[in-house]
């Protein structure tokens, strides 16, 4: 398998290169793309196969937290129990480049959720290229962290991703770098907010 290369402007996205995006995550393929933090892999919601090719490119185990990667709020609510502090918290937070860990709804299916606490990870990153894919595909992408084995650090150079991912995602983004630092992992599943990991978001009102 060939990836395509697709050089989606950072500010201003070309719409025929997005509904390109949008194509190969509905047919099922695995996508490489830029968020506010880091570059991310990103599949359709409902794919198991592309969940699990992106579990091998990452090597983790069943218990990673796979993210969703939401448009908006409203979005999130369709996944996740969220009370009226929690909405608050994320409203304060969102866009932005922050992770936030919820108590997952019984519509979620189960593979998308953490086995042992029935939690998921939902997002809503502030990056022109990932609203627009949104936009166009009019639900969320189910999303990881580009940090492939043995790397301290994300991907961030489009080049290199492509060279190394060749073979194994379906289209890569060149939407030049998007720095080194994920995003900020916050737990809210419990009754206190719990930093899991510092990233490009400010954790300072969660501690």
């Amino acid at each position: 398998m060939t990836s395509r290369y697709l050089e989606i402007h950072p500010r201003d996205p070309q719409l025929r290169l997005i509904r390109q995006a949008v194509e190969i995550i509905r047919e099922g393929g695995v996508v490489v793309y830029p968020t506010d933090s880091c570059y991310a892999l990103g599949c359709h919601l409902g794919d198991k196969a592309a969940m699990e090719r992106i579990a091998r490119i990452r090597q983790t185990d069943r218990h990673h937290h796979f993210t969703l990667v939401c448009s908006d709020l409203s979005e999130i609510a369709n996944y996740a129990r969220v009370s009226n502090t929690q909405y608050r918290t994320l409203k304060a937070f969102t866009p932005g480049p922050y992770t936030f860990i919820l108590q997952a709804t019984k519509e979620t299916p189960r593979r998308l959720q953490n086995e042992k606490r029935k939690t998921i990870g939902v997002r809503v990153p502030d990056h022109p290229v990932v609203t627009a894919i949104l936009d166009e595909l009019g639900e969320p992408i189910m999303s990881s962290t580009l940090i492939l084995p043995g790397d301290e650090h994300p991907l961030t150079d489009p080049r290199e991703i492509q060279e190394r991912l060749f073979h194994f995602v379906d289209a890569v983004i060149d939407s030049g770098n998007c720095g080194l630092d994920p995003s900020s992992v916050i737990d809210l599943a419990g009754p206190a907010p719990i930093v899991v990991r510092r990233g490009k978001g400010d954790v300072s009102a969660f501690e």
